[in-house]
């Protein structure tokens, strides 16, 4: 579909009208807790991801048709605009993924599916309206092999023939290391026929977190300045300015942040909300580097008349939702109105 400034605005006033219903419009589903990866920093398998002490592979996830119709009461219930299927694997359930990827695509609903291209992706896939392949790539072909094997580069750009992608990759302190290396990546992924994007979101770290991957305010900084320069040189890196940009000022907590409160995260038993976003945990939220918590900042910064933002124009809307669901009979259940849980609130 061709993207018009009267494609956009209908997309928003649908966004609206969802809101004002007292539904979000994106929908996130962890659809299984497997995976045959253990990559570093991985956020769904830390420890206080989900919170109360249980962790993504002790859920008891589904399989079969209990998955097929579990997505899709999840879908009738939320009523979401767009689905990210994300995991674990999502390709551990391709199975199930060929009869819930046409049936969303006939409802009408935007998806996007993460994967790191383990496993082949169905050719039929190709052919789905609406879908998006999302694979995430870990930088250069030595690190992202040692990072995400068996989920190889000889293994993803023999997985993803026959589709049109989107690469996806988190920058991290490593890379950071040397001058060339996010060029040289984004001059190799550019280069494929495959791809149709590139992506590239900054390492969000929990609170208190010492690892390898976590940015210093100088290392942002240089991300920054760096792929700024990029996109100029690579048409592929399909990032704004004004988005990459706004790395450097994340929202500093949940309650701040469009993305977070207008997503539905659920996790692989269908039951549990992760909250406050889609990181879970304890994210630190003055260090995100999420891509898509950056371009809703923006767009809620854009200023109307009278003084008043897109984001006040949303919260507002997003109130009036609230009232409207808790007079539903049957409530659709949300994260917490306040989106600081204990988790959250107690680490501040």
């Amino acid at each position: 579909m061709k993207i018009t400034k009267a494609s956009t605005a209908a997309l928003v006033l649908k966004a609206w009208w969802r809101i004002l219903k007292g539904y979000n419009p994106v929908l996130s589903i962890e659809l299984t807790r497997e995976c045959p990866l253990a990559c570093p920093g991985c956020y769904a398998y830390n420890p206080e991801h989900i919170g109360g002490g249980i962790t993504l592979r002790e859920l008891r996830d589904k399989k079969g048709q209990e998955l097929i119709d579990g997505v899709m009461a999840l879908v009738a219930r939320y009523k979401p605009m767009h689905v990210s299927l994300i995991g674990g694997e999502p390709l551990v359930r391709a199975r199930e993924l060929n009869q819930i990827l046409p049936m969303l695509s006939k409802a009408g609903i935007h998806t996007q599916l993460v994967t790191s291209a383990v496993r082949s992706i169905p050719l039929e896939w190709a052919s789905i309206a609406n879908l998006q392949l999302c694979v995430s790539i870990d930088g250069l072909q030595p690190e992202h092999d040692e990072r995400r094997k068996p989920a190889t580069y000889e293994r993803i750009l023999k997985n993803i023939q026959g589709h049109k992608i989107t690469v996806h990759c988190t920058v991290t302190r490593q890379q950071l290391q040397r001058e060339s290396y996010l060029e040289e990546f984004t001059r190799f992924w550019s280069e494929e026929n495959t791809v149709e994007r590139i992506w590239m979101s900054l390492y969000t770290p929990q609170k208190h977190e010492e690892s390898g991957e976590r940015l210093t305010g100088e290392d942002r900084q240089s991300a920054v300045e760096r792929l700024l320069s990029l996109r100029m040189k690579y048409p592929k890196l399909d990032m704004p300015p004004i988005v990459i940009r706004a790395y450097m000022k994340p929202p500093s907590t949940p309650r701040d942040c469009i993305f977070a409160k207008a997503t539905t995260c659920v996790s692989a038993d269908f039951e549990k909300i992760i909250t406050p976003c889609q990181f879970g945990g304890n994210p630190d939220c003055e260090n995100c580097g999420c891509m898509a918590s950056a371009g809703l900042n923006v767009i809620g910064a854009h200023p109307l008349k009278f003084g008043i933002s897109a984001g006040d124009i949303y919260e507002y809307s997003r109130k009036v939702g609230q009232f409207v669901n808790a007079m539903r009979p049957s409530k659709v259940q949300l994260p917490p109105s306040s989106f600081l849980d204990a988790r959250y609130r107690d680490s501040n």
